[in-house]
């Protein structure tokens, strides 16, 4: 389950209540960045980019501490793009979702010989929970928040969703906040705050499992591709990435018959794929 990803979509969802946690001033307008900065060879799929008025809020959320690009020089390629692109003052913070001790949940610093980029970082399970359960565009990462008592603070949770008038919103906000109690507490207790039937038929909670599998499905096929190819370069990477699903396991079963390159082009290039 890509727990990170809900984090971008929450953020994109309600900007302004992020920004109005995350930065120091009050944001009078705020848009989402529709960017082309998520490229090879620096690519993170929870990116998320908020403009305020004077400032551009970089948000990454982490589940794992290891990636290919390690975080603090990803943080620094976004700063030096986003400063190229729109010449404002930058914030970037990494949110960590789940507890770790591994020191690059606590490293807020690019450092080589020749330069030193700071960012900030933000470790859910140290932030009070009181501002998290109080604001219902927040409350999916209450779950994750400090407390002494886990359960209770479930519990707590569950009376802010009960809150919510608005159905859909409510089943939303319920669907968002099971899968990031995933990461801290057991499949049984989280069943006491919202029916899983209720959860399923949310179509946010659908979105996201699609895009799970999705994700899954292109790791696999890529390591294929190479393992049958080489390392191919990020033109072609970048198509069978964009495939869906049923394309991408369709690709899987149709590499036994591809010999070349230009054979997995060919198949890329069919209308039906």
């Amino acid at each position: 389950m890509a727990f990170d990803n809900v984090g971008k979509i929450l953020a994109e969802k309600y900007p302004t209540d992020f920004a109005r946690w995350l930065l120091t001033e009050e944001p009078q307008t705020i848009k989402v960045l529709k960017t082309e900065l998520s490229i090879e060879p620096i690519r993170a799929d929870s990116v998320t980019f908020l403009q305020t008025e004077n400032r551009i809020l970089h948000l990454e959320f982490q589940t794992t501490q290891k990636s290919l690009t390690p975080i603090p020089l990803r943080m620094l390629d976004y700063f030096v793009r986003l400063v190229r692109k729109y010449d404002l003052p930058i914030t970037q913070v990494v949110i960590f979702l789940q507890q770790t001790t591994q020191d690059i949940a606590f490293t807020e610093t690019y450092v080589n010989e020749m330069t030193n980029h700071r960012y900030r970082v933000v470790r859910m399970w140290e932030q009070e929970a009181t501002l998290f359960l109080e604001n219902p565009a927040l409350l999916a990462l209450a779950p994750l928040t400090q407390t002494d008592s886990p359960p209770g603070l479930l519990s707590q949770v569950a009376q802010s969703l009960a809150k919510i008038a608005d159905r859909e919103t409510r089943q939303n906000i319920a669907a968002y906040t099971e899968i990031l109690a995933g990461l801290r507490f057991e499949k049984g207790l989280i069943r006491q705050l919202l029916s899983e039937e209720t959860m399923q038929e949310s179509v946010i909670y659908q979105d996201i499992l699609q895009k799970g599998e999705q994700r899954e499905a292109f790791t696999y096929t890529l390591r294929l591709v190479n393992r049958r190819f080489g390392d191919i370069d990020s033109s072609l990477t970048e198509r069978i990435r964009s495939l869906s699903t049923n394309q991408l396991e369709t690709l899987g079963e149709a590499l036994f018959d591809l010999t070349s390159l230009a054979d997995l082009e060919a198949w890329l290039n069919q209308p039906k794929n």
